[in-house]
């Protein structure tokens, strides 16, 4: 199976040659923004469909305008762009894509010149089927005075990838993070929501959350189709141990399941009916199958008006 190639600053380039130098802000500090974007095969229609794209690129140029740079590129181009690099590779695939804007100039105040490029890789779904064992992580949640999660840039991982190694030395798959409030903030690149005494609740953008487009996807428009309430308010920890179900979600993780947290069952500790029915909802409009929704999906082969 072939590697897809880059499109890196307007040109389709090898795994190999889209390389940055060692020294540049992006390599040393991290000074890097980027969108994770999906795009999904639909067999019947031989198409390949991008999901939400504006939205995607609306909450890069945020995360841009944070990071105090830019990048010589409008959204039309950026639809050129994933299109080309889509075209380009034949995928006719399911496949994930990382949308990186970077500095390339030395220094930790550094914010040109900058570039941008398209990393296309097949991403199967997050391992958890069968649901996730969740942990209250010991790490706190980065909070918007100091590194806010709002911004999608590279350095934030960090905070999630010490909370991701710590679960699974102790024996989970996947760490909840609190915020400094001591409520609950979302998961290591995915929103959090749970159904409990009816309604689904996730925690509000002022819990130090990424804004999430899925969470919107689901709030805005998939929970309400399928007449469920839902209400964003902080979580207390203890919630999640009394919750129904649980699930995280996001463009990585789709909607993937929970089935315990801190070893306590969720619900009846199986994937529940409402995670089930939200998921395949999902799955089936990011695919194009349910056919609602067509300006949420971008098609790759054939021509569009954007």
């Amino acid at each position: 199976m072939k590697d897809f190639k880059i499109w890196m600053n307007g040109k389709l380039v090898t795994q190999a040659e889209a390389v940055l130098p060692v020294n540049s802000a992006a390599v040393f500090y991290a000074t890097n923004v980027f969108e994770g974007i999906r795009a999904y095969w639909n067999e019947a229609e031989g198409e390949l469909y991008c999901f939400r794209l504006a939205e995607h690129f609306a909450r890069f140029r945020e995360s841009m305008k944070m990071m105090r740079f830019t990048v010589p590129y409008q959204d039309l181009d950026l639809y050129d762009a994933v299109r080309d690099m889509l075209r380009g590779n034949e995928v006719r695939e399911d496949v994930h894509m990382h949308l990186v804007g970077y500095v390339a100039g030395p220094g930790l105040d550094a914010t040109s010149p900058s570039g941008l490029y398209i990393n296309p890789r097949r991403r199967a779904r997050v391992e958890g089927g069968n649901g996730l064992k969740a942990c209250v992580s010991s790490w706190q949640r980065t909070h918007d005075n100091a590194i806010p999660i709002r911004l999608k840039c590279g350095a934030n991982y960090q905070n999630g990838r010490l909370a991701t190694l710590q679960a699974k030395a102790d024996g989970y798959d996947s760490p909840i993070f609190l915020n400094q409030q001591g409520t609950v903030a979302e998961g290591t690149g995915a929103t959090f929501f749970m159904v409990r005494r009816g309604k689904l609740v996730t925690p509000p953008v002022t819990s130090d959350i990424l804004e999430s487009i899925t969470r919107t996807t689901l709030i805005e428009s998939l929970g309400p189709n399928l007449g469920m309430d839902v209400v964003e308010r902080e979580i207390a920890r203890t919630e999640l141990y009394v919750a129904d179900e649980a699930f995280f979600c996001g463009s990585g993780y789709e909607i993937t399941p929970i089935v315990s947290i801190d070893r306590f069952p969720v619900g009846d500790g199986k994937v529940g009916p409402i995670t089930q029915r939200l998921s395949t909802a999902y799955m089936n409009v990011v695919r194009g199958i349910d056919q609602r929704f067509p300006e949420w999906r971008t098609p790759v082969y054939k021509p569009v008006t954007v």
